[in-house]
């Protein structure tokens, strides 16, 4: 099943982002681009474990552009 790709803001917080993976129930979510012609991003589960859970990171104070991963 194919779902529509769900976008969000660099600036969100990363519990903002888990409670939209959540709702949406999907594992990835697409980052808009800063300005015209800069690449997507994308934010991932495994990210917000690997960057912010691993390090006790508080998920109400990273954002997403700290952790984001940028598509190839």
């Amino acid at each position: 099943m194919t779902k529509q790709a769900i976008m969000i803001e660099r600036s969100t917080t990363v519990l903002e982002a888990i409670a939209l993976m959540k709702e949406c129930g999907v594992r990835a979510l697409l980052v808009k681009p800063r300005h015209p012609g800069d690449p997507y991003c994308i934010v991932t589960e495994a990210d917000i474990v690997y960057k912010v859970t691993a390090f006790a990171r508080d998920p109400n104070t990273v954002r997403v552009c700290e952790i984001m991963s940028p598509l190839a």
